[in-house]
């Protein structure tokens, strides 16, 4: 669920941080939107008036978005589509609790809107609020019309709880829907890692990044997820894709030393805050 994520401008600050980014993006292309980066985008919206992620943007031009469609809005907090889009411009500049409190209004304003029940879902899980998120989802659509974003939204968010065998099981549905879509797969291929099955994790992550050439974040997982096992200079070569040969090799060593430190992958990739596959799509 989301698109293409254009090369963050910045490097790497550090493998922690990247391992969290990685972690709660993916495919996001999914729960948290990538934020480095010298343009501000957010992952796009679960909706089906939204359907596609926009093109990358300024922040500049994100506020300007944000002021056209706050505008709209405030003149009829009943529009559904100002309120996805107001929202959304409010999650590209940082203001997640705003953009969630917009839509939540909106749910209130549209009940029966599959839309604006999709966006809120997917605002709620990226501020942390899974359990009331896959309530929310679950609303948004019907065994009879399923959608295959949702269905992943819906799968990060259980990833999040820890429930991985049950968000598999969502992601495996949204396949169903959509076979082969690299955002999917993706948060497929972070759910096996994260239950610890690194092996048939990066299986799925290699066929990701085979579907979607040029996307660094799927590439960035991939690169995680090899050298969890071991194989740093695998784990190297595939972020240099992305980054100088000085800042892959600092990178790998940094893995290298935070593996020594903590065997444990929910320990490594988990510090203080839940993690899971990105709800981005």
């Amino acid at each position: 669920m989301g698109g293409p994520i254009p090369l963050p401008c910045e490097a790497m600050r550090s493998m922690h941080r990247r391992c969290l980014r990685l972690f709660a993006s993916a495919a996001v292309v999914a729960i948290a939107a990538a934020t480095a980066g010298c343009a501000t985008k957010p992952s796009s919206d679960v909706t089906g008036s939204i359907a596609t992620a926009p093109e990358p943007r300024t922040e500049a031009e994100w506020r300007r978005e944000m002021n056209v469609w706050g505008q709209r809005y405030r003149a009829n907090i009943r529009d559904a589509e100002a309120a996805i889009r107001y929202a959304q411009a409010l999650r590209a500049i940082g203001q997640r609790a705003q953009a969630a409190a917009v839509l939540e209004q909106a749910t209130i304003q549209n009940p029966h809107d599959n839309g604006v029940l999709g966006a809120y879902g997917r605002a709620l899980a990226d501020n942390g609020n899974y359990a009331q998120a896959l309530e929310v989802l679950g609303r948004a659509h019907s065994p009879d019309r399923p959608d295959w974003r949702i269905l992943s939204v819906q799968g990060a968010a259980l990833d999040q709880l820890g429930r991985h065998g049950e968000a598999q099981r969502y992601y495996a549905s949204a396949l169903r829907l959509n076979p082969d879509e690299p955002s999917v797969l993706s948060n497929l291929g972070l759910s096996y890692a994260l239950s610890k099955d690194l092996p048939q994790a990066e299986t799925t992550l290699r066929q990701a990044a085979s579907l979607k050439h040029g996307d660094p974040k799927i590439r960035q997982n991939l690169a995680l997820v090899v050298g969890l096992q071991g194989r740093f200079a695998e784990a190297e070569k595939i972020v240099r894709a992305d980054l100088s040969p000085e800042e892959a090799a600092q990178n790998v060593a940094i893995l290298r030393r935070m593996m020594a430190e903590q065997k444990d992958l929910k320990k490594l990739t988990r510090p203080g805050q839940p993690l899971a596959p990105s709800a981005g799509t």
